[in-house]
């Protein structure tokens, strides 16, 4: 009877271990997104990427079906965790309340870190989308760098885009961007220097004309990019620069160089073309924002 008893008691307590054990933690896995319009498939003029623009609205839809296509494969591919970063003009592009509701959205240009703000080290990847190539590029669609007054932007001698700056700052920090799409002109320049999956989503006929590619087609090429992007997450590389950085800008007019003189450790070198060392990329980062975007003249 005893014995019949303490079994009962068993079977009667098994149940409860069962659910007061805890259960295993799901290993964090964040992915930042910084997203771009004049790169978003569909997008083929330059007015579709301003608000007065005709078809900013279609562009703005665009840029949100392309986001969330990518989100939904990201969560598919085992994020735990998206961050969405609007990194186009104002930064006020995204239709955000019809984003993934798993994400949070970065909103407002009024930044320190721009393109990046809000990513940091326990991010492990990061991917760029409506990408664009660097100021000068030939054959690219609206190719520029932060803005039409920046004509040149080098980290340690090598000349970058806005693309590879955003890198270089995701580099420091230790995280890998494993998947860019944009134009194919960004694609042949960025994939130069930063190895990721990639994705073209369309070709420039001059500046202001381009070759789309169906956003759907677009879509659907993204979404098994960022499966193999983190399929193979264990294997990719952050691309970085050495310290401290030495940063080289060249402006289209000869009064904005002279003026940034005024910031510490900024120093002219011809006309057009100021230099200044960083301690870090972060330190890098926040003067180049300053330079071409904060200071009016």
């Amino acid at each position: 009877m005893k014995t019949l008893a303490l079994t009962v008691v068993s079977l009667l307590l098994a149940p409860l271990g069962a659910v007061q054990a805890p259960a295993p933690a799901q290993r964090q896995l964040k992915v930042f997104v910084s997203v771009d319009i004049e790169g978003i498939g569909g997008i083929g003029t330059p007015a579709m990427t301003s608000a007065t623009g005709k078809d900013y609205a279609l562009a703005r839809r665009l840029m949100t079906d392309e986001v969330n296509a990518v989100i939904s494969a990201l969560f598919d591919g085992g994020a735990t965790d998206v961050v969405v970063n609007d990194s186009h003009g104002d930064m006020q592009n995204l239709l955000h309340t019809e984003l993934d509701p798993r994400v949070l959205y970065v909103q407002g240009a009024i930044k320190p870190y721009g393109m990046v703000e809000g990513l940091d080290a326990t991010f492990a990847a990061v991917v760029l989308l409506g990408c664009h190539a660097r100021a000068g590029t030939p054959q690219a669609f609206i190719a520029h760098t932060g803005s039409g007054s920046v004509k040149g932007l080098w980290l340690n001698g090598v000349e970058v885009g806005e693309g590879e700056l955003n890198a270089a700052y995701a580099g420091s920090l230790g995280v890998p961007v494993v998947l860019a799409a944009g134009d194919a002109a960004f694609v042949t320049q960025f994939t130069k220097t930063v190895e990721a999956e990639t994705v073209v989503t369309k070709t420039a006929v001059t500046p202001q004309a381009a070759v789309l590619r169906h956003p759907s087609v677009v879509r659907e090429e993204l979404v098994r990019a960022a499966g193999r992007a983190l399929a193979s997450l264990s294997s990719a590389r952050p691309w970085t620069v050495r310290t401290p950085v030495e940063v080289r800008m060249q402006f289209a007019d000869t009064t904005r160089p002279q003026i940034l003189t005024a910031i510490p450790g900024v120093r002219q070198v011809d006309g057009y073309t100021v230099t200044v060392t960083a301690d870090d990329m972060a330190a890098a980062y926040r003067l180049i924002r300053l330079m071409y975007r904060f200071v009016s003249i």
